[in-house]
């Protein structure tokens, strides 16, 4: 066991904010903190880092108390961390240094992540006209892109055993979602413990196999991602035929999730009420273009176990 979050609680007053969140993580890969905004997701994030005091439970890594002075932890967060009116070379020798990494070997891995980032022209600018010394650019003179990509770069400086990402792709245009995914598959081919919290419902699929969902502080889900897909079956239907198919859907009383101008969206109980809906179409001779049964996306998860208890009140 490496990472084990135990019952950790925190409250503002009387507000309940994180009600007893339990995880492990016993080999490397990624975790996924998954909620609306306010759910806890940044609140538990800060506890695990210590940078908040927890009211109840305890963090453990490698089972001892987690002590991020002492501990190779990398954390890049939601908010922009950056001293704005300070050079970028500056501040990433002095991040550097807050976590023990010799002077030497910080310049080698700034040199690395610059050039790995594309920011080389902002961490090592080419020398103005009339001066000896080029000074790298301060951090409020980049874009939001680009200050994440240094913030990025203050998080890995240390080579961290554990990497915490929060919405780590906030404010990033294609291209630069792409490198940033990259970088996180190759933190996870180093065998790195990562735990990340994201909005976007397709990149968790693509990089976390277990998952908490939080909502307003409290668990409502949460295991292997796969599992947890599995245990719902197939039950999510894409039709699509050349002829209208709206009676037949009305007498297999499906239930339509979406409509397009081409397609259907339906939920079916399982694969024998979808074979025999599609045995029925193909029997009274409705050209069938498309005809996909799949478990439900993440997205669809999500909503259905969050979105219940808000259109409860």
């Amino acid at each position: 066991m490496s990472l084990s979050v135990k019952n950790i609680t925190k409250k503002y007053g009387d507000k309940l904010v994180v009600d007893n969140l339990s995880f492990e993580m016993n080999e490397p890969g990624v975790y996924a903190l998954l909620g609306t905004n306010g759910a806890g997701k940044t609140t538990s994030i800060r506890i695990i880092l210590g940078m908040l005091a927890k009211n109840g439970g305890e963090v453990l890594w490698k089972g001892q108390s987690i002590d991020v002075v002492n501990t190779n932890v990398g954390y890049l967060a939601e908010e922009r961390g950056l001293y704005p009116k300070y050079t970028l070379m500056d501040q990433l020798m002095y991040f550097a240094k807050l976590k023990k990494v010799d002077k030497h070997t910080a310049m080698e891995r700034i040199k690395y992540w610059s050039d790995r980032l594309d920011v080389n022209e902002y961490v090592f600018p080419a020398k103005g006209k009339g001066r000896k010394v080029a000074k790298s650019n301060q951090a409020d003179q980049l874009s939001k892109g680009n200050q994440q990509k240094i913030q990025l770069m203050v998080a890995l400086l240390s080579d961290p055993e554990l990497l915490i990402i929060d919405e780590p792709f906030s404010g990033l245009d294609p291209l630069n979602t792409d490198l940033f995914k990259s970088i996180i598959r190759e933190e996870i081919n180093k065998n790195k413990f990562l735990i990340m919290s994201s909005h976007q419902m397709p990149t968790i699929e693509e990089f976390c196999s277990d998952i908490t969902i939080l909502d307003r502080g409290k668990v409502k889900l949460q295991g292997n991602l796969s599992d947890i897909k599995k245990s719902y079956g197939r039950v999510n239907l894409i039709v699509k035929c050349e002829q209208d198919i709206a009676s037949y859907i009305a007498s297999f009383n499906l239930r339509i999730i979406n409509k397009t101008p081409s397609e259907y969206h339906l939920r079916v109980e399982g694969e024998d009420q979808a074979m025999a809906f599609l045995s029925k179409l193909i029997g009274d001779n409705i050209t069938v273009i498309k005809f996909e049964l799949r478990e439900p996306s993440l997205h669809e998860i999500f909503v259905e176990k969050v979105g219940a208890d808000q259109d409860e009140e």
